[in-house]
């Protein structure tokens, strides 16, 4: 391949003119497969005859090329595929290390470097086992330029192999590389060669970043080992302390936090701060890690634990004064350590005295209003506005780590810290300050509402406080004064403050409905949530909302279009939901204005996955600049969408209305095939056809994509689809009679969830009820298709899945003998040899038992069918099954005995749901707050949801050991018994518990007069059979058979769906 014109076509793929650029790109694609471009292109980009542009294209070709070919071996690669070509292979590795070392540019080394990083993931070591050695030998070299690259070489390969459980490879990496990175690290901050102050913040910038990176899982015993600790701490305190000259980094303060140097500091913060959140805190290191890292623990908190924080302190301090500057990432990193600070009882002695000075000096300042937020909230409303909201799920923010640390203050140390931190919240502003402190008191008193209004002292002085310091706000002359006002009481009222008079809560009310008008727009958003929040908990506030509703709605649908916040479509959801008989005549006309917001979100959303980042590296995806609001958005409007057809279904005209125009969305999604709304359709076509309780022409074109669906993108949605299916079949039962090609798409799904080696055991489940819902529905329209369905069950019968699965498999073949006792007992021995005789033997193991049957509904299907067998004409029955035909009533008997406790316990559980499980407010404080707070050890909720998910790792870990060593079914028999054990993994009855939504045509049968019909037809069919079958019966049986009779003659009904 001739590299000069390479060199041209690539030229021409970022040419200003688009058809030229079109051309080059198509080109390239098609010379992609051939062997020996990518020797040429490796030419080209390590020509420095070739402009810098043409070789930053050829590198990103490059490492697109190998993510997404490399992989697939060249003799396994299917015909579609175009797989790279081993001498290619052998060429790229060849040329990697050096490249690296030569490039020109950033920009083409981060593409090296991900290209590196795939080729060592799938040939590391065992194809490629010289390349450690070259790592090691560009590490040793004196060109500070072969360094730079043998740090990137060691970074990529440890990226490679972090998130490998127990890797040894990692651990080899380590040992052989990481003591002369640390050497390497520290030598050239004590004594930097000459004319190497470029490339020396960068390359520790690497050697940190790989030593974060190694730690993501496991810390080794190399790495806990003091030889190796006592270095590394060093390096790492040396580069936290390092005062950077101003002419080293960028005057502006966004380009100096994106600074090499900046970013080695960022690293260095994140390590120390790794080490000691998940290997060096004993008192919150869960219990399965203690024998690993105990004894480390132990020593971490007491030897390093002091010195970070002691060197952190004077970061801070220097930073506060004045003397120092310190980057927003290091701020968040700084704050995090502190925060982990406050459980332990050693940490918490060093912070209890620096508390107070940390909350006034850092921690108010952050939350303070910044010049930074002046600049944004006049440049760009919008942003700030999703900014102020989403503030405190930004992890990487010091806001919001600054809240993080206020909030674990006032819940672990409630007694020490949090009067004396309410207490500097009013003395600010009991003083009057500029609006810019006023806006941080209240910033954190809006952060602490939800443990002040459970406080017992200080939840009855919160009424007062905000008629004192928080309503005058609300004619603040500055608009964000304005909206910190109505975020403020926003954040009290969802904690439930109570006002003592109609009169304050009316003040409050009035000043919150003002703020729907205000010239600012971050002032309307915030004032819209405040106003849902009252409107939620107080009826005068609804009452009063009641007549302008209609335009409080547009009011949040214009907020929503202008700013795209999934939030304002909960506070729409709640309107909704509160205003249902308002809301009702222009229910049509909201409908079709959330549709439009959801289409043009629609397209916004996928016009920007269009243009993210493609392939498998984890990295680029998670630092891709990629937004996922549009399509959170999109999925708030389709869940108000869902609330809106729940309030209409009082009205079916309207309902009608609404149905027909949001079916456009449907199909546009589905056709779209925008697979991370599906959900939300699925959602709305199950709402829609359920409360419709039947299925209007436009909604079958979208019964037929689902089954294309189905066989293509979306063979993973089957559990968000068989709602809708089962409603398309219950209530579109005069449509499924009439089209075959229907009730052949229905029948294929089903076939296909358990033949599919894609597909789980849950999908396999929910197959069977697909096919459940075809028996019952079209009594008399099956018989074509019934070998199929009892085939295909009968071949699963004998396979030992889990419970969930293997009592729905037998239920479609208890559906079965209910649709056509005779002609599906026929099948199954046609089908196979003693069919019929190995589903009763498996059916009656099931009768006989307690938890065998356990929901209502299995119940009433195992019953309804052993009636519709004992009025089977004894010439169809099976010869192999005529000697125990008689123990069919006695099968039945067992299935009534427990029949009324699963009733009751279907009852019990609905009462449960309907009352919910609000905690109690003692309960409810234990949650928020520490009043009975010692300065020992604080073990919290959080510290228990981390010490459970570390038991479920260990065990899951272990089966995976197993199913290695052991065999796959070893391993299941082993997890078994580890969750019958420990209760570690999810129980059987869990699995079957009473499914509430469910609905079937059996809901209406009445078991009891239906078994008391069976059985005197059974009497008068075959006298000599039904004397066999009652005086077989024990004195226990006996005894439940005449309780059946006397329910059934009392026609009582004990079964309501």
């Amino acid at each position: 391949m001739d590299p000069q014109a390479l060199t041209a076509l690539f030229a021409t793929t970022y040419d200003s003119n688009p058809i030229t650029r079109k051309t080059g790109e198509i080109a390239v694609r098609k010379l992609a497969a051939q062997e020996g471009v990518i020797p040429a292109l490796l030419q080209i980009i390590a020509s420095n005859d070739v402009d810098i542009a043409t070789r930053q294209a050829v590198s990103v070709w490059l490492k697109n090329r190998v993510a997404s070919a490399y992989g697939v071996e060249p003799a396994r690669a299917p015909p579609d595929h175009r797989a790279i070509a081993p001498a290619d292979r052998a060429a790229l590795k060849r040329s990697v290390l050096p490249l690296l070392a030569a490039s020109p540019s950033r920009a083409i080394t981060v593409q090296l470097a991900s290209t590196l990083k795939t080729l060592v993931s799938h040939d590391f070591p065992e194809r490629w086992p010289e390349l450690l050695g070259g790592a090691k030998a560009l590490l040793a070299s004196g060109n500070i330029r072969d360094v730079g690259a043998g740090t990137v070489v060691v970074l990529e390969m440890v990226r490679a192999f972090r998130f490998r459980q127990k890797s040894d490879i990692l651990v080899g990496i380590v040992e052989e590389t990481f003591g002369t990175l640390v050497t390497l690290a520290a030598g050239l901050l004590s004594a930097p060669p000459p004319g190497a102050e470029q490339e020396i913040p960068a390359i520790l910038h690497c050697i940190l970043k790989a030593y974060k990176h190694s730690i993501v899982l496991s810390l080794s015993k190399y790495q806990q080992s003091a030889a190796s600790l006592v270095p590394w701490g060093r390096l790492l305190f040396q580069v936290v302390t390092l005062r950077i000259p101003d002419g080293a980094v960028p005057a502006d303060e966004d380009e100096r936090e994106r600074s090499e140097w900046w970013k080695a500091k960022k690293w260095a913060c994140g390590v120390l701060d790794r080490l000691f959140h998940r290997f060096g805190n004993p008192s919150q290191l869960p219990s399965p890690m203690q024998d690993e890292y105990g004894p480390f623990a132990e020593h971490f908190v007491a030897a390093f634990a002091p010195e970070i924080f002691k060197v952190y302190l004077q970061q801070i301090e220097l930073y506060v004064s004045g003397q120092a500057w310190l980057s927003k990432k290091c701020q968040y990193q700084m704050l995090q350590f502190f925060t982990e600070c406050v459980k332990p009882k050693s940490t918490w002695a060093m912070l209890k005295p620096q508390f107070e000075s940390l909350v006034s000096n850092f921690v108010f300042p952050n939350l303070s209003f910044t010049p930074a937020r002046q600049e944004l909230w006049h440049s760009d409303p919008i942003d700030y506005t999703r900014t102020s909201i989403d503030e405190y799920e930004n992890y990487s923010s010091p806001v919001a780590a600054a809240t993080t640390f206020l909030c674990q203050l006032v819940s672990s140390r409630t007694k020490t810290t949090f009067l004396p931190i309410l207490g500097f919240v009013n003395s600010v502003l009991a003083a009057h300050p500029a609006a810019p402190q006023r806006f941080g008191a209240l910033n954190m008193l809006s952060a602490l509402a939800p443990f002040a209004m459970r406080h017992p002292d200080v939840k009855r002085q919160m009424e007062d406080f905000t008629l004192q310091h928080v309503l005058p706000e609300f004619t603040a002359p500055e608009g964000y004064m304005r909206a910190m006002a109505n975020e403020v009481v926003g954040s009290e009222v969802r904690n439930r403050i109570s006002f003592s008079s109609d009169e304050n809560l009316s003040k409050i009310f009035r000043a919150v409905a003002a703020g729907l008008d205000d010239p600012e727009l971050p002032v309307r958003v915030h004032a819209a949530l405040a106003l849902t929040e009252m409107v939620s908990l107080h009826a005068s506030v609804k009452a009063a909302v009641a007549p302008q509703v209609g335009k409080v709605i547009q009011d949040l649908l214009k907020l929503s279009d202008e700013t795209d916040l999934d939030i304002l479509n909960s506070s729409m959801e709640t309107m909704v939901e509160h205003f249902q008989d308002e809301l009702l005549p222009v229910a049509a006309q909201l409908t079709a204005r959330l549709c439009e917001s959801y289409m043009r979100l629609v397209r916004e959303a996928m016009a920007a996955e269009e243009s993210a980042p493609k392939g498998d590296d984890l990295d680029a995806l998670m630092d891709a600049e990629g937004d996922d609001d549009k399509t959170y958005a999109a999925m708030g409007v389709a869940k108000t969408l869902s609330t809106i057809v729940s309030s209409i279904d009082s009205s079916p005209e309207i309902l009608a209305q609404v149905q027909e125009v949001i079916i456009p969305i449907i199909t546009h999604t589905l056709e779209s095939r925008f697979l991370d709304l599906f959900d939300n359709m699925y959602e709305l076509v199950d709402s829609l056809t359920f409360k419709s309780r039947s299925i209007s022409p436009n909604m079958w074109p979208v019964f037929e994509l689902t089954y294309k669906l189905f066989h293509s993108d979306a063979v993973d949605f089957l559990d968000e689809m068989l709602p809708s299916l089962d409603n398309f079949v219950s209530y579109g039962t005069d449509m499924f009679r009439a089209r075959a090609d229907y009730r052949q798409m229905a029948l294929e799904i089903y076939t296909t969830t358990l033949a599919s080696e894609h597909l789980g055991d849950n999908d396999r489940v929910n197959g069977c009820k697909l096919a459940e819902s075809l028996l019952l529905n079209l009594r008399g329209h099956m018989d074509d298709h019934l070998p199929r369905i009892v085939a295909t069950a009968l071949d699963h019968l004998d396979s030992a899945p889990p419970k969930a699965f293997a009592l729905a498999n037998l239920q479609v073949l208890t559906n079965a003998v209910l649709y056509s006792p005779g002609a599906a007992l026929a099948l199954m021995d046609a089908h196979r040899a003693g069919g019929a005789r190995a589903f009763f033997d498996r059916w009656f193991a099931l009768l006989g038992t307690e938890r065998g049957l356990p929901r209502v509904h299995d119940k009433t299907l195992a019953l309804v069918a052993l009636a519709a067998l004992l009025e089977l004409p004894a010439a169809q029955v099976p010869p192999a099954l005529r000697d125990g035909w008689p123990a069919l009533v006695g099968g039945a008997l067992r299935v009534f005995r427990g029949l009324p406790k699963a009733i009751a316990a279907r009852k019990a559980l609905q009462d449960a749901l309907q009352e919910g499980s609000d905690a109690s407010d003692d309960e409810d404080e234990a949650r928020f707050l520490n009043l009975h707070e010692e300065d020992g050890d604080v073990w919290d909720e959080d510290s228990a949801y981390i010490e459970m998910l570390a038991k479920e790792g260990l065990r899951l870990r272990e089966a995976a050991d197993r199913k290695d060593g052991e065999g796959a079914t070893e391993a299941a028999e082993a997890a078994d018994a580890d969750a019958d054990a420990d209760g570690a993994s999810d129980s059987d009855d869990e699995e079957l518990a009473e499914e509430l939504g469910f609905l079937s045509p059996l809901d209406a049968v009445n078991p009891y007069a239906r078994f008391k019909d069976a059985l005197t037809t059974l009497q008068m069919q075959d006298a000599a059979m039904y004397q066999a079958a009652t005086t077989a019966l024990d004195v226990e049986l006996q005894t439940v058979l005449m309780e059946v009779m006397r329910i059934a003659e009392a026609g009582v009904a004990p079964i309501a769906p």
